[in-house]
């Protein structure tokens, strides 16, 4: 059986959508021929600015960056909602993926979103 590969690529400034992306770990690699892995989007915000947030240390959970996308058959992608948007590091993200679908180098591989937000109507209306 051939194996399927699913990236789950996720920003979590303060572990909420991590916890997440963990469970979705679970569920995805107890199914037969899915493999699956963890990836962060970088980090865009400075060290003194996120200590300033009081953010929490990173995991050791890798960054991706965009061209690694290839090697994929498919994507969950996680992120913070915030005021209907995700959060700036995974924008980020996406916009450096520009020449991959330039060149339709993802086209066909199947995706979805995950996230979190802080309250009821705090913007997941938006983002979904």
């Amino acid at each position: 059986m051939a194996t399927t590969k699913v990236y789950i690529i996720y920003h979590s400034l303060y572990g909420h959508v991590e916890k997440l992306a963990e469970e979705i770990l679970k569920g995805a690699t107890s199914v037969e021929g899915v493999e699956a892995k963890l990836w962060q989007v970088p980090e865009i915000l400075s060290e003194e600015i996120l200590k300033k947030m009081k953010a929490p240390p990173r995991s050791e959970v890798p960054d991706i960056s965009p061209k690694q996308l290839t090697e994929a058959d498919g994507f969950l992608f996680g992120f913070p909602a915030r005021y209907g948007n995700m959060s700036a590091q995974f924008r980020a993200f996406l916009d450096a993926t520009g020449s991959l679908w330039n060149k339709q180098a993802l086209a066909g591989k199947p995706a979805s979103f995950f996230f979190a937000t802080a309250s009821q109507g705090s913007g997941q209306e938006e983002v979904a």
